[in-house]
């Protein structure tokens, strides 16, 4: 048995003329709102907001942005902005910072800074493991007397 395997599937068909069904239906409810705008306004009111009826409803019918119909962007545009949002990380200002513990730090137990040498043997001290290495004791003992 042979089937007739369907093509195109993407693309919409047009069914007013050059429009698809959806192009038409946007353009058409752009028309008739704006015809109720114009009958309930008057016409130096409601010629702004006909233009702008009108852009928008040419923008959701033939504009897309990355190949993507504009009435998908609106509605990822609406779902962010009222959607939740969740903040990983915010830069404080230091300046703040140290304001705000200035009075904390002076209560604090005074800690001593680690000058070079030191910090060199400490980590000097800390990448030898003893267990694992034989001699390690001794090669940190020439290590010391070496530095002085």
């Amino acid at each position: 048995m042979k089937f007739q395997v369907p093509q195109f599937i993407e693309i919409e068909d047009k069914i007013f003329g050059p429009l698809t069904l959806k192009q038409f239906i946007y353009l058409a409810g752009g028309a008739g709102l704006s015809y109720i705008i114009y009958a309930i306004l008057y016409i130096y009111i409601a010629l702004p907001i006909i233009a702008v009826v009108i852009t928008f409803s040419l923008a959701l019918a033939f504009y897309k942005v990355n190949n993507k119909p504009f009435i998908l962007v609106l509605e990822s545009a609406i779902k962010y902005a009222l959607g939740n949002k969740l903040y990983i990380w915010k830069k404080v200002d230091r300046k703040v910072i140290s304001e705000k513990n200035k009075e904390t730090s002076q209560a604090s137990v005074f800690i001593p800074k680690l000058s070079d040498s030191k910090l060199k043997d400490l980590t000097w001290s800390l990448d030898i493991n003893e267990t694992a290495t034989p001699g390690a004791k001794e090669m940190y003992q020439e290590y010391k007397k070496n530095k002085v």
